[in-house]
């Protein structure tokens, strides 16, 4: 197991996850983009389309987490040689998740216009709100399977498959959101904002059909739905809903900055939306050594290799950094560049650059956190991984972002809250691993 650790194998995992894992942020990012450049109320629809963003990105979040639960429980049996005894739970934390998504998906419906107004949206930006959620969240259980089939393949130690899933359906959103945005002449009238949606819909209808078919001629894992339930399906649900938690404590944070950048105005939320698009989306691009890490600190845990799973835990933080620095000075260079990718309206770029550095001089300090954070789901810490994020939240995060209200920083204050949100959840992992399983490395 020794051997594995090495620069080659952990990138096999980790480029693929890359790819795949940004994805998702892509999809928001396409759809900010072309919509920031809609001719017709563009400032509008880029609102509603951060704020509409966040709240859909909460509730993926929230249930999506099951993915990590079975990637975990998996690549720990996996590397106890123990695989053929978890062929059954796939099939049942799968339905058990669309279940609950379906669930929500129809007690949010009725209720959207009052959901967009807790989160300050009014006037021509609720309406808007109100109408591109009303098609998006169709695609919400689509995104949970595909979600919960590429944990299946992760815990496999495969990441090519997602990745191919995952570029499949960011293409293809590119390509509808300017055929549906903007229109064809003479053949296709402009959307506008609602053709994003549908854009996003169906790109994730194709995306969950091509999981399914990988999932059915590339693994021996069957999706149906076979008595009794199994034993590990407890540990995957208490995983779950620690994870559950976690996310609802992470998305009080997101929730809380959009509302508070919405109270502030237009120019600050479509700001706001431009930047923590940008904000996700390289948390995502470092997250594929997260998921080398889950993938592979679950497997070496599960062959009680403690040396390797320190030799691992040090290379992938390295090789995160790594990218992050990449990653700063591609900020730098293209500071000005950037913004403009994303929206035309001065107000909103000016507003946006007085932030922008806040985000990229916090990189190295989401790397910690993000990739730790994926090593740590590998091994089943989820229980941790919760009261870290709880404390990072309600401690940190909170306390700091109405400091920066009560002070008048206006969305720097936010950002300011983001970078002290993720310090403490980054230093925290960082003692709790040293803690945990360096006392094993003289025993093994």
């Amino acid at each position: 197991m020794n051997t594995t650790i090495n620069f080659k194998n952990i990138n096999r995992l980790a480029i693929p996850a890359t790819v795949a894992g940004i994805a998702e942020p892509l999809l928001s990012i396409t759809d900010t983009a072309i919509v920031g450049n809609i001719p017709v109320d563009g400032l509008e629809s880029l609102a509603a389309a951060g704020i509409v963003g966040s709240f859909l990105s909460m509730l993926i979040w929230i249930l999506g987490q099951t993915r990590s639960a079975i990637s975990a429980i998996i690549s720990q049996y996996l590397g106890a040689g123990r695989l053929e005894e978890v062929k059954t739970l796939p099939a049942q934390a799968i339905f058990l998740n669309i279940g609950l998504s379906i669930l929500i998906l129809l007690s949010t419906v009725f209720i959207v216009e009052e959901i967009f107004q807790l989160l300050n949206a009014s006037g021509k930006i609720l309406k808007y709100c109100v109408s591109y959620y009303s098609i998006r969240v169709w695609g919400f259980p689509l995104t949970l399977f595909a979600f919960a089939v590429m944990g299946i393949f992760r815990g496999l130690q495969n990441t090519y498959w997602p990745m191919v899933i995952a570029i499949v359906g960011a293409v293809l959103n590119v390509i509808l959101d300017f055929i549906l945005v903007y229109g064809i002449d003479g053949l296709v009238n402009p959307l506008y904002l609602d053709g994003a949606a549908y854009a996003s819909v169906i790109a994730q209808a194709v995306m969950a059909i091509m999981a399914f078919i990988l999932l059915v001629t590339k693994t021996n894992i069957s999706l149906k739905l076979r008595f009794p339930l199994h034993p590990e399906l407890g540990r995957l649900i208490v995983m779950s809903l620690n994870l559950f938690v976690r996310a609802i404590a992470l998305n009080t944070a997101l929730i809380l900055a959009v509302r508070e950048a919405t109270a502030l105005g237009d120019k600050y939320i479509g700001a706001h939306t431009i930047a923590i698009n940008i904000w996700l989306f390289s948390a995502f691009f470092i997250d594929g050594y997260g998921a080398a890490g889950n993938i592979m600190g679950g497997k070496l845990l599960g062959a009680r290799d403690y040396n390797g799973l320190w030799r691992l835990a040090k290379k992938i933080v390295q090789y995160g950094l790594g990218v992050s620095l990449v990653l700063m000075t591609i900020g730098f260079v293209f500071y000005y560049p950037m913004g403009s990718l994303f929206s035309k309206e001065t107000q909103v770029l000016s507003t946006f650059y007085s932030i922008f550095f806040i985000i990229i001089l916090g990189l190295p300090i989401n790397t910690i956190a993000f990739v730790l954070d994926g090593l740590f789901k590998g091994l089943g810490e989820m229980k941790y991984l919760r009261n870290t994020l709880l404390v990072a939240t309600f401690l940190g995060f909170v306390p700091t972002l109405f400091l920066g209200i009560y002070l008048d920083w206006g969305l720097m204050g936010i950002w300011i809250a983001f970078t002290v949100w993720m310090a403490i959840r980054g230093g925290a992992l960082v003692l709790e691993f040293r803690r945990k399983f360096r006392p094993l490395l003289q025993n093994h």
